[in-house]
């Protein structure tokens, strides 16, 4: 998996598309991931105590990590993502610089 918790990614595609955030958790297996502050839902609390009132929270919900691109930290550019092989390291790069990530 390409994408890594922490990452700032762009959203290519969907409601959110052209909006960038920082990556809170990330799904292999599902394919898929959240980010903070994209494809929020609203979710009904109801009240744990007695005289708390229930409110409305929003939440990000997981996409397709199919929609995203990894936002270069050097051009800031959306890029795709290829790895650099030294010795026995594997490092992710920017394909559009070749810096690494």
């Amino acid at each position: 998996m390409k994408v890594k918790k922490g990452d700032n990614v762009f959203v290519g595609a969907g409601k959110d598309r052209g909006r960038k955030g920082t990556v809170l958790e990330v799904r292999p297996k599902e394919g898929r991931l959240i980010v903070e502050g994209i494809n929020l839902r609203k979710k009904h609390v109801k009240p744990k105590k007695s005289g708390e009132k229930g409110q409305i929270v929003e939440i990000p919900r997981p996409f397709s990590i199919s929609n995203v691109k990894i936002v270069c930290p050097k051009c800031g550019k959306a890029t795709r993502v290829g790895y650099h092989i030294e010795g026995k390291e594997k490092q992710r790069m920017c394909k559009k610089c070749g810096v690494i990530i």
